[in-house]
């Protein structure tokens, strides 16, 4: 549980997190796209699913690790995930000592993801029917077991460790006027937000949920944190679950506006992704394109950076959303 002022995440956070980043991780692409691109509008996209396992899940996972003391280490390591940030913290582990990790996963995980984890060295755990169950089953086991666990949403290191992407954002493009930042448990559109509003507080923060899961969408309108939150079917399996407790605490003073985007509009989304820009992303990835899409007078004449933040795409769901025809 997070108590206290001092655990929530400052700028100071972000930039120590970028030197402990910077021998593990890319700077990736940020790429103005000529198709999302609209008359006065500039639409600037940042390729996060060109990052180390595909997603930017890797900054938080390799920064909470890289900070470990010694005996933390030493007792190995638990997280929860559906798939990237279990796959960010096998890879961190393996890195940075070899240290063990188990990291569980709710039972629909797509097979890609697990084979992920597992392939960097960490035990996938295959439990619960979505991510609710699988993290009371994390919880479960903390009790009986003296593992170090890393929160995938609300931890200092880990969210400063996402934060590190508007740094590189602002840097290139330093005249960006919005940024649209796909939400889930919130720690990355909270580590964005903490830069951008200390260094150039003029930029408007869109998140953006699906409306199977629009769980910060509700726990900000109703004043109420959902540590978990009921869950429907959804492709946008990264993006399922709660809200950390550290983004619910920050998000007023992180986040502009929220939208919540439609299943369709997501898979159009990665459709228009793959056959207009030629990129891969998966569909909790692509929920910014989803939240351009038919809502041209919330983003016209804007200078607009949207992060772009997985490409683990299921090959039968890719098969899917390819073969289905356009609007």
């Amino acid at each position: 549980m997070v108590e206290g002022k001092q655990d929530l995440v400052t700028l100071e956070d972000v930039l120590a997190a970028r030197k402990r980043l910077q021998p593990y991780i890319y700077r990736t692409p940020l790429e103005v796209s000529p198709f999302f691109s609209r008359g006065e509008r500039r639409v600037s996209l940042k390729l996060e699913c060109h990052q180390t396992v595909k997603s930017f899940k890797i900054r938080g996972a390799i920064n909470k690790v890289a900070s470990l003391n010694p005996a933390e280490k030493a007792r190995g390591i638990l997280t929860v995930s559906s798939g990237n940030h279990g796959a960010g913290v096998s890879l961190a582990a393996r890195l940075l000592g070899g240290i063990p990790a188990r990291v569980f996963v709710p039972v629909r995980t797509p097979l890609s993801k697990v084979d992920r984890i597992r392939r960097h060295g960490a035990e996938a755990v295959i439990t619960g029917e979505d991510y609710n169950e699988t993290q009371r089953a994390a919880d479960e086991f903390l009790a009986r077991e003296d593992l170090t666990y890393i929160d995938p949403c609300s931890d200092v290191e880990v969210i400063a460790g996402q934060g590190t992407i508007a740094l590189e954002i602002l840097e290139e493009n330093p005249a960006l006027d919005t940024v649209v930042v796909p939400v889930g448990g919130g720690g990355l559109i909270t580590g964005i937000g903490v830069v951008l509003k200390r260094m150039k507080p003029s930029v408007r923060v869109i998140g953006v949920q699906t409306r199977a899961c629009p769980a910060m969408i509700a726990s900000l309108t109703e004043g109420k944190w959902y540590r978990e939150y009921p869950i429907r079917p959804s492709i946008c399996d990264a993006v399922m679950g709660g809200v950390g407790e550290i983004p619910y605490r920050m998000a007023r003073e992180c986040i502009d506006e929220l939208i919540p985007v439609e299943e369709e509009e997501v898979r159009e989304g990665v459709r228009l992704l793959l056959t207009e820009e030629k990129l891969v992303a998966e569909p909790s990835g692509a929920l910014g394109i989803a939240a351009l899409l038919g809502r041209s007078p919330v983003f016209t004449g804007k200078n607009i950076v949207v992060i772009i933040s997985g490409g683990n795409l299921e090959g039968g769901l890719l098969g899917e959303i390819v073969g289905r025809p356009g609007p």
